[in-house]
C-alpha cells in the first residue's frame, strides 16, 4: 500500500476485537477503516489472542514501513491518582508513591505494568499503566509487519488529549464508549483534573440518569456538580444526553467531537477505537 505524505495508521485494541485504520492529514479521506477482526477473548492466555487477533488483521494489508499509532481500550488499562510524598524531588521518589498507589487500588504488583506519568513531585498527578506483557506482543507484531510504532495510549489519554484544551469553565469531560463512560472531573477554579471516574452504562441511560450520576460523583468527591458535560464518543445514548438541553433538573451535555458524529456513522465500536483521539 502506497502511503502519501501526511497519512499514516491507528490500530485499536480491546479484549475482544482489534481494528486498522489510515488516517489522512492534507489529502483523501481523513479517516478510512481498512481492516477489523473480532475474536473470542482468553481468559488463560488473553495477550496471546490479541496477538494472534493482530496477525489475522495484518496479515492480508500491505503495511510494511507504515507509521502507526496504537489505541488500547480502557478496560486494558488503569488510571489513578497519585499523591507525591512529603519532600519528594527525584522521579525515583514519585515513580515509587505511584507503584505503592497502583497496589493499593487494583492489589496487583506493578513491576508486571508499564507506568508513565505527568510526574510532578509538588502536587498530585495522574498516572496510566499498561501490562507489559501487551507491549512486548505489540512490539513483537509491528517488528514482524515491518510498521514503526509512534504511540500507544489508552483510550481516555488520547481523547483527553485531544479535546482539554477545549474545556469550558465549570465543565467535566467524559468519553462514552462501549457502554462505559469515562469521567474527569475538573476543577472549576483551577482547570486542574481531579479525579477519573470509569462507570458502566446501563441500557436506556438517559439524560436523568445522566444528571443523577454526575450529581452522585460530585457529592463523593466532595465537589459541586458540573455545570456542563463535554463529552466525545458515539452512542445513541450521547445522542439523547446532547439533545436534553433546557432542563433546570438536568446537567447540559455536550458533544465535542459533534463534526466528526457523521462521518463516525456506521462505525463499529472498534474502529471507533481506532479513531480515538485522532483529529479524523
Amino acid at each position: 500500500m502506497r502511503r502519501a505524505i501526511g497519512q499514516s495508521l491507528r490500530i485499536g485494541v480491546a479484549g475482544h476485537a482489534v481494528s486498522l485504520a489510515r488516517v489522512s492529514r492534507w489529502r483523501g479521506e481523513p479517516f478510512t477503516v481498512l481492516a477489523e477482526h473480532a475474536f473470542a477473548p482468553s481468559a488463560a492466555h488473553p495477550v496471546d489472542a490479541i496477538a494472534n487477533a493482530l496477525r489475522a488483521l495484518l496479515g492480508e494489508q500491505d503495511v510494511g514501513g507504515w507509521p502507526v499509532a496504537i489505541v488500547l481500550a480502557d478496560e486494558l488499562t488503569r488510571m489513578w491518582r497519585v499523591t507525591p510524598p512529603p519532600g519528594a524531588a527525584r522521579l525515583d521518589d514519585m515513580a515509587a508513591a505511584a507503584g505503592l498507589r497502583f497496589q493499593s487500588l487494583y492489589g496487583e504488583a506493578p513491576s508486571a505494568w508499564n507506568i508513565s506519568a505527568d510526574w510532578n513531585a509538588a502536587q498530585p498527578f495522574f498516572a496510566a499503566a499498561m501490562p507489559r506483557a501487551l507491549l512486548a506482543v505489540l512490539e513483537l507484531v509491528a517488528r514482524e509487519f515491518k510498521l514503526s510504532i509512534v504511540g500507544v495510549e489508552p483510550h481516555f489519554v488520547s481523547a483527553w488529549n485531544r479535546w482539554r484544551r477545549g474545556m469550558k469553565q465549570g465543565a467535566w469531560f467524559g468519553l462514552l464508549h462501549d457502554n462505559l463512560l469515562t469521567l474527569a472531573a475538573i476543577d472549576a477554579g483551577t482547570q486542574a483534573m481531579c479525579a477519573i471516574r470509569a462507570l458502566p452504562v446501563p441500557p436506556g441511560a438517559d439524560a436523568a440518569w445522566l444528571a443523577l450520576t454526575l450529581k452522585r460523583e460530585a457529592l463523593l468527591l466532595d465537589m459541586p456538580p458540573p455545570q456542563l458535560l463535554q463529552l466525545c464518543g458515539t452512542a445513541s445514548a450521547a445522542v439523547a444526553w446532547t439533545r436534553a438541553a433546557g432542563n433546570p433538573s438536568q446537567i447540559p451535555c455536550e458533544a465535542l467531537d459533534q463534526a466528526q458524529h457523521g462521518s463516525a456513522a456506521g462505525l463499529s465500536m472498534a474502529a471507533l477505537l481506532a479513531r480515538g483521539g485522532s483529529l479524523a
